[in-house]
């Protein structure tokens, strides 16, 4: 199995809405992805709730590598992927196997 994990911190306003509100664009749009791209096995976002840590993160887990592979290159994840880039200071990511 391979766990994902993203973490972004966002720009305080950009594509004409606040913070917040591209957090849960955002936040949404991942939600909404485990019902339409089979290779999710799992899949959480959180908004943080700590000041001092990153704004938001992804959490998911997929059967494999390739599964990873799939879920990315769907048209869906990079749809938000473009949008996310819009919106977001920093990013960063880990993929490990369990």
């Amino acid at each position: 199995m391979i766990k994902h994990i993203v973490m972004w911190e966002f720009l305080d306003s950009a594509e004409g809405k606040s913070k917040s509100e591209n957090i849960q664009i955002i936040k949404e749009k991942l939600e909404s992805l485990p019902s339409k791209i089979p290779e999710i096995k799992f899949m959480e976002v959180g908004v943080n709730v700590n000041p001092k840590g990153f704004d938001a993160v992804l959490y998911s887990e997929f059967y494999s590598l390739e599964a990873l592979e799939l879920y990315q290159s769907h048209p869906l994840h990079k749809e938000i992927s473009i949008y996310c880039s819009k919106v977001r200071k920093s990013r960063v990511v880990s993929d490990y196997h369990v």
